[in-house]
């Protein structure tokens, strides 16, 4: 007999005026693939939300449901949203956030993804809690609602009945652990394979912030920062640093911290990960050699320092960043994790 509609957990997703497309698209695209060994839809995804939305690339979203039906919802996920209060001023509408605060008080599970964190820190739903957003959006976010516990390095939060995500493909990650939790890996695997994307991914959103190796040039310590990210590659000490600065070390290591936040162990070594960072991605050079030349020595202590810094190994960091170009020109299967 196959599973009767009613039957399916309902999923209401949230929309508001200036949601994001692709935010948008990613539930119903993931829980839709989501199928039992016979092939029933395992749930039932409701668009809602307060009335016509206008997406930030230009057109607007009409949703068939509206507020009301999210109370039918065993699960609401909020979109991602570029404009409104939630990523403005702190605000909310109050219709939103009534129905956010019903729907929690009766036990539904309720999700974001991407900025929609900010809907549902505006509600209030997230004091002391912790969370995830776009690392683009940390300043923003963080700064209107300091009262949140943020993680701006992982690509989502499972806290139980909340769960946020990082950015735009993190809201992929999160649907498919949802499913995995529900249903279990198989159910999850397949939903995946039928989207034709890994069923995870190794690390967190940390592998892909922005963080260049920066020019450094003035007073201060900022010279030898400069004089020792053209030396990267050698043994650098820190009388050595202090040496050049003119300093003693102890005021060297004052100074260094005030201007930077880091000790200067602290700062080289973060130095050293991000210009491996770039070998990976911009050279096919072998692990070791790339080890050697941000000076780490040695392909285990990358694997190390990468792992401790942004959650990945350099060969997973590699393939991420520097796919291979024939296989993806000439439509060879890449691999994938299973």
């Amino acid at each position: 007999m196959r599973k009767n509609r009613a039957m399916r957990h309902v999923v209401g997703e949230l929309v508001l005026d200036g949601v994001v497309p692709f935010d948008l698209g990613v539930p119903a695209q993931i829980f839709g693939a989501a199928r039992n060994e016979s092939g029933d839809r395992l749930y039932d995804l409701r668009v809602c939300g307060p009335g016509p939305a206008t997406t930030e690339a230009g057109f607007t979203v009409v949703p068939a449901f509206g507020l009301s039906e999210l109370s039918q919802a065993d699960t609401i996920i909020v979109p991602g949203i570029h404009r409104g209060g939630p990523v403005t001023d702190g605000t909310v509408e109050p219709e939103i956030r009534e129905a956010l605060h019903d729907a929690a008080a009766r036990g539904a599970r309720i999700v974001s993804i991407c900025t929609a964190a900010s809907v549902l820190a505006a509600a209030g739903l997230l004091d002391g809690r912790p969370a995830a957003t776009h690392w683009a959006w940390a300043e923003r976010i963080g700064g209107l609602y300091p009262q949140v516990d943020w993680d701006f390095d992982v690509l989502f939060v499972d806290d139980g009945d909340i769960l946020t995500s990082a950015g735009v493909g993190a809201g992929v990650d999160l649907c498919l652990h949802i499913i995995r939790t529900d249903h279990g890996s198989g159910v999850a695997n397949r939903a995946a394979r039928r989207c034709v994307m890994p069923p995870w991914r190794e690390g967190g959103q940390a592998q892909y912030i922005e963080r260049p190796v920066p020019s450094a040039a003035g007073a201060g310590t900022e010279p030898t920062r400069a004089w020792v990210l053209d030396r990267l590659a050698e043994p650098v000490s820190l009388e050595e640093m202090a040496g050049h600065a003119r300093m003693s070390v102890r005021t060297f290591t004052r100074r260094f911290r005030d201007e930077t936040g880091l000790s200067p162990r602290q700062w080289l070594l973060r130095q050293r990960v991000e210009h491996a960072r770039i070998l990976l991605e911009s050279t096919d050079l072998a692990v070791d050699t790339v080890a050697r030349r941000a000076g780490l020595g040695s392909a285990t202590a990358l694997r190390q320092h990468m792992h401790a810094t942004i959650g990945v190994a350099p060969s997973a960091y590699r393939r991420t960043f520097r796919p291979d170009l024939h296989a993806l020109s000439s439509g060879r299967k890449l691999p994938m994790n299973h």
